[in-house]
């Protein structure tokens, strides 16, 4: 078997429409391009289907692929945009099952799985995303039971993830019980820290948020992803665990990496 690598990039403009909902737009080229309500002040479009060469770590949107996605949202939206629109841009690589199609966007999404029991149970795992993960690990696992002889049955589809279970209250619910249970933290932080911590919030922020560094980042915050998440770089932050990076100045952004580089 063998992986296909196809580059995804992403570009965020600020707020093209009002409202909450989702475009699909139907480009010239016959694929479809999303926009998407992002973080509030923006829109999120994508994405592409490019074929990429070298080390994925080395991913990122082009021009010509940030031109691609401006062209498409310039066709159907009333505000035309160019790359000097544009608020960030990033690049993902899909691993995908090389199923022999010529077009990037034809190639199965699917993920697939090969068990060789030659010697030990061995099994190859091509593909794969996000959106099927929990269904990917346990075809994977009900595979790899049946073959050592320790079958089991699947339970992952009523697991939550860290911080997932809210007592059975609605967000709006727990975060109001956030505001009186974390009186210490500004109001107008809660909303992203629910988000992002869910039921963890009072381990996470319990104590003096220490030093504020921009759009509602405390150095306590900081300081749990780099002990809890494995945040070892300053886009660890600011663009992976979160979007903060939208939402601060340059300086800020310069701030936070200076306490990676301490």
């Amino acid at each position: 078997g063998k992986v296909r690598l196809v580059r995804g990039s992403h570009i965020v403009l600020p707020r093209l429409y009002e409202g909450e909902h989702a475009y699909i737009l139907q480009n010239d080229d016959r694929r479809v391009v999303f926009a998407i309500p992002y973080e509030g002040r923006f829109t999120l479009v994508g994405t592409t289907d490019v074929p990429h060469e070298g080390d994925p770590a080395t991913a990122h949107c082009t021009d010509a692929e940030a031109d691609y996605l401006c062209a498409a949202v310039s066709r159907q939206f009333r505000t035309q945009v160019t790359r000097a629109n544009i608020a960030w841009r990033y690049s993902g690589v899909r691993p995908l099952f090389d199923d022999g199609a010529e077009d990037p966007s034809a190639v199965t999404r699917d993920y697939v799985l090969k068990l060789d029991e030659a010697q030990a149970p061995l099994l190859s795992i091509y593909g794969g995303k996000i959106t099927t993960f929990r269904r990917l690990a346990e075809e994977a696992a009900g595979m790899i039971g049946a073959a050592i002889g320790r079958e089991g049955t699947p339970w992952t589809a009523r697991a939550v993830l860290p911080g997932g279970d809210l007592g059975g209250r609605t967000r709006e619910a727990f975060t109001e019980e956030m505001a009186r249970a974390l009186p210490h933290l500004p109001r107008a932080w809660l909303p992203r820290l629910v988000r992002t911590h869910g039921a963890l919030l009072p381990e996470v922020m319990g104590g003096d948020p220490g030093e504020h560094l921009g759009a509602g980042l405390s150095e306590r915050e900081l300081e749990w992803m780099r002990a809890e998440e494995w945040a070892m770089h300053p886009d660890d932050v600011l663009w992976r665990r979160t979007k903060l990076g939208l939402h601060m100045s340059e300086g800020e952004r310069a701030a936070v990496a200076a306490r990676f580089a301490a």
